[in-house]
């Protein structure tokens, strides 16, 4: 037999290749993955194109399989390996490279809103209006600035995460081709196809391995398809169904060994791996998620407005005033007065700080700053039950006889079996299911070195069983096999059964009886171990299997899985935010379901993905959507019902870890990873949490929520006021001689109004926020902003009045006076919006909030501008000491209009 040496890493996780390169390795982008150009090479007599490949490794015979690829059980010679390796390259996944900070900043102005102002920024300047142009240009500038910065720093925690742990393979060579194989360790980026690898127990599997040979192999493959548990892999001479995604003669890059030991053909290496195409899947262009549905909708709801507006304006002055092209700069500066030119601003400096602030309290990483408004969106958050709801272990049950009654000495034997498994089968670690046994029987006071060890025969996946032979206190010639494992096996070699003491004959009518209460079991999601015993003569020969026969049952340990302990109080805070769970997961049926009852979650009809296959798009979102659980997922039902789910509308994110999550990771709106997931899911996700833990979730959700009622605030302020403003302007340039507010006055009102719109980045909103998804609708925002605009508008047209009767009292007039008057209008209607209608609180810490101070600045500036020394400059006069009464009175009745539409249309605002 071939006993391999140990390349594990020194942290114990599967990593795909080691940081040593002999030949520079493809490089991926962080959004952008280049396709694996390794390929497997064909026989020495064959061309260079014929190749070969996981699914030919699954379906050939393994002589078929050395022939095609010029390979025997000896292994390749060093010059072979040598050839391949400078032909094929090295057996590395893509390497990841991180974007440059300009490129950043040009891929930042691919943003709606910044390409409406740069077109009007444009128009701005051919109609020589360049002091808006060079303000809009400004703008454009810092927010691009902001963007780019945030996801720099980002990218640099992330950065920081990508650990590649060099490691080592033992491969089998010979020196030339009738010399004896030898077995050497080497860095596995020097694998080529055709190699013999070898494997031991903590191994890593270090490329796509069609086994030879194996004895008790088990893997643990998680990062690739889900499985909590190890999972059995063996050696076949027929060819099988090549339709079984995962082969049990097939080892994975990415994998690593739990037990036994096994020597494997390599079929693929580098970028041809089954670990490697998940890089590849990253490369597909992602669709628009939540943010950018919003943001598009918001900003094609603003150019219709905007593409409308000059030509309205020039028209009707050219009609009504007999006007010409001489208003086309106020045209424009109407048109720019529309846009809220602060937004990316806004809008990426409240994302950023959100960001920024749960990187620094909460361990979590937005790595795309839009992610965070849909963390803030999300209706539904799908993930995976072990790791989340459940910890990777299991925990005792109970321990009951062949009868179902409890027997706490069923524990104690199995206890006896598994220590001295481990013990004299010398394997490096327990699995899960001893450790659990172990724990339970330690606190009842179970001691196994009460009993001498003998011999032990260790798990093998094949009959599913492991057994451990010891010697009793006092029984003198006597050995005791005690035997446990899968029900049924442990079953078909039992002839007895033990209850209250007796022993009774094991006839057919019990054996089925026993087998329904184990599926009965497996339904409630518990997981049955069953223990048995026999006594033998004693003996210093060797024990195999042919002496497990005629076991005596003497019951069942039952196993669920160990809860996440804040698993329960974070669903429950999921759950008052109105965010709703689907478990995707690889499981039973009846485990899932039991895990969720158990954490309080009603499971309702638990569904299958065998039951869904036929459904797709609109049915299958239907059916999903009035589920919990969707149990028997294999990776492509999980991004097949996010995919499903999302494109019903609903805002979907998915927490995963594994290169079996990539695609789904990819369907979502919000991709979730915490940080100890492989390297590929980490670069598919958008925000990278610290822990694997539900209440990370929560922390990021509320800060999401945050954000975008910031933006939301910030939105419905800035879009209703301007809309009131445009609709004031275009009455008033039809009922005046004179244009109502010259460009200059235009451009120097909206930087005051831009500047006090910072404030918005600096706001809290109340918890209100907090109680649902706080999506950016843009069919919602133009009812609102059509209510509050019309409202706006009505308050400009009193206010029109109120100057009359205050310029014809005073016996005062001009266009000078008209102007200040308005200016200083707009100013104080805007500062009580923002008071008004604000997200946050009036107060942080006992000191005035930023919304309430930069509203106060802006009503101060509207007052004392027009009478200060710049008023002339700008064409302004005092008005009439009477005007501020009337609008006083005016400001009084729009206050009152105000608070009554906030309260039906935002009621939850304070």
């Amino acid at each position: 037999m071939w006993w391999p040496s140990s390349g594990s890493s020194s942290d114990g996780s599967p990593t795909a290749a080691g940081s040593r390169r002999r030949a520079p390795a493809a490089s991926v982008a962080e959004t952008d993955a280049a396709p694996g150009t390794g390929r497997l090479p064909g026989p020495r007599e064959a061309p260079a194109e014929v190749t070969a490949g996981a699914a030919d490794g699954a379906a050939l015979t393994p002589l078929q399989l050395m022939r095609r690829l010029a390979s025997g059980p000896r292994g390749l010679t060093e010059a072979e390996a040598d050839t391949r390796l400078a032909r094929d390259g090295e057996n590395t996944v893509p390497a990841w490279y991180t974007p440059t900070w300009p490129r950043r900043f040009l891929r930042s102005l691919r943003d709606p809103f910044t390409a409406v102002l740069l077109c009007l920024g444009l128009v701005s300047a051919a109609v020589a209006s360049w002091g808006t142009a060079c303000v809009i240009t400004v703008l454009v500038g810092v927010s691009c600035v902001l963007r780019s910065s945030g996801e720099a720093h980002a990218g640099r925690a992330m950065a920081a995460l990508r650990e590649m742990v060099a490691t080592t393979a033992t491969v089998q060579r010979r020196p030339d081709d009738d010399a004896a194989p030898r077995a050497r360790e080497i860095p596995v980026e020097e694998l080529v196809v055709g190699d013999v690898v070898r494997l031991g127990p903590g191994d890593l599997v270090p490329a796509d391995l069609r086994l030879l040979r194996a004895s008790g192999l088990t893997v643990h493959q998680a990062t690739l398809t889900g499985e909590s548990t190890p999972v059995a892999k063996y050696a076949v001479d027929d060819p099988p169904d090549v339709g079984d995604a995962d082969p049990p003669h097939l080892c994975f890059q990415g994998s690593s060994v739990a037990s036994g030991s096994g020597t494997g053909l390599v079929v693929a290496t580098g970028a041809d791996t089954r670990f490697a195409a998940a890089y590849r899947a990253l490369g597909r262009r992602r669709a628009e998620t939540a943010f950018d549905r919003s943001v598009h909708g918001i900003a094609w709801t603003l150019i219709r407005f905007m593409l409308l507006t000059p030509p309205l304006v020039l028209m009707a002055n050219a009609a009504v005033r007999g006007r010409g092209l001489e208003t086309l700069p106020f045209a424009v500066a109407v048109a720019v007065g529309l846009t809220p030119e602060m937004l990316p601003v806004v809008v990426t400096a409240t994302l950023a700080r959100g960001a920024a602030r749960l990187a620094a309290t909460g361990g979590v990483i937005v790595k795309r700053l839009p992610a965070l408004h849909d963390l803030g969106a999300m209706q539904v958050l799908c993930l995976d039950k072990t790791g989340t709801l459940t910890q990777d272990r299991p925990v005792v049950e109970r321990s009951v006889d062949a009868r179902g009654r409890p027997d706490p000495g069923v524990l104690r034997w199995a206890a006896v079996g598994s220590f001295w498994t481990l013990e004299l089968a010398e394997l490096p670690a327990p699995d899960t299911l001893d450790e659990a046994v172990l724990a339970a029987a330690d606190e009842a006071g179970a001691d196994p070195l009460a009993h001498d060890g003998v011999a032990a025969l260790p798990f093998d996946p094949v009959r599913r069983l492991a057994a451990a032979v010891v010697r009793r206190p006092g029984a003198l010639g006597v050995h005791t096999l005690v035997v446990k494992g899968a029900a049924e096996d442990v079953l078909a070699r039992c002839a007895r059964a033990r209850s209250d003491g007796a022993d009774t004959a094991l006839d057919d009518a019990e054996r089925a009886r026993l087998l329904d209460t184990v599926a009965r079991e497996t339904d409630e999601g518990l997981r049955l171990l069953a223990v048995a015993v026999a006594d033998r003569p004693a003996r210093t020969g060797e024990y195999r299997e042919c002496d497990l026969r005629g076991l005596t049952l003497l019951g069942f340990v039952a196993l669920r899985d160990a809860l996440a302990p804040t698993a329960a109080d974070a669903l429950g805070v999921l759950a008052r935010r109105g965010v709703r769970v689907k478990i995707l997961t690889g499981d039973h049926p009846g485990t899932a379901a039991r895990a969720c009852r158990d954490l309080g979650l009603d499971p309702g009809e638990v569904l299958t993905a065998g039951a869904l296959a036929q459904l797709d798009g609109p049915a299958l979102a239907a059916a999903v959507d009035g589920a919990t659980v969707v149990a028997r997922c294999a990776p492509a039902d999980k991004a097949r019902i996010v995919a499903a789910l999302r494109g019903a509308g609903q805002v979907t994110g998915f927490l995963g870890d594994g290169v079996n999550d990539v695609p789904a990771l990819h369907a979502a709106d919000v991709g979730i990873t915490p940080r100890g997931a492989v390297t590929v899911a980490r670069e598919g996700a958008d925000v990278v949490l610290a822990e694997k833990d539900l209440t990370a979730i929560g922390r990021a959700v509320a800060a999401g929520r945050y954000s975008s009622g910031s933006l939301a605030a910030y939105l419905r302020i800035t879009l209703s006021s301007n809309l009131g403003n445009v609709l004031a302007m275009l009455g008033a340039g039809l009922l005046l001689s004179f244009l109502p507010m010259l460009p200059a006055q235009v451009l120097v009102q909206n930087l005051c109004f831009d500047a006090a719109q910072l404030a918005f980045a600096l706001d809290r909103p109340g918890d209100g926020v907090l109680r649902g998804p706080a999506a950016l609708r843009p069919r919602a925002f133009l009812r609102f902003i059509t209510v509050f605009g019309l409202i706006n508008a009505a308050a400009d047209v009193a206010t029109f009045a109120a100057l009359a009767v205050a310029l014809h009292t005073a016996g005062a007039g001009g266009e000078e006076v008209f102007h200040a008057a308005w200016f200083t209008e707009n100013l104080f209607t805007q500062a009580l919006v923002m008071l008004l209608l604000r997200a946050g609180h009036l107060t942080v810490r006992g000191r005035p909030g930023p919304v309430p101070c930069a509203a106060a600045a802006l009503a101060v500036i509207g007052l004392l501008l027009p009478l200060s020394p710049l008023g002339p400059a700008l064409g302004l006069a005092a008005p009439p000491p009477l005007y501020y009464a009337l609008l006083a009175a005016v400001l009084a009745l729009y206050g009152t209009a105000l608070a009554a539409a906030r309260r039906r249309y935002l009621p939850g605002t304070r």
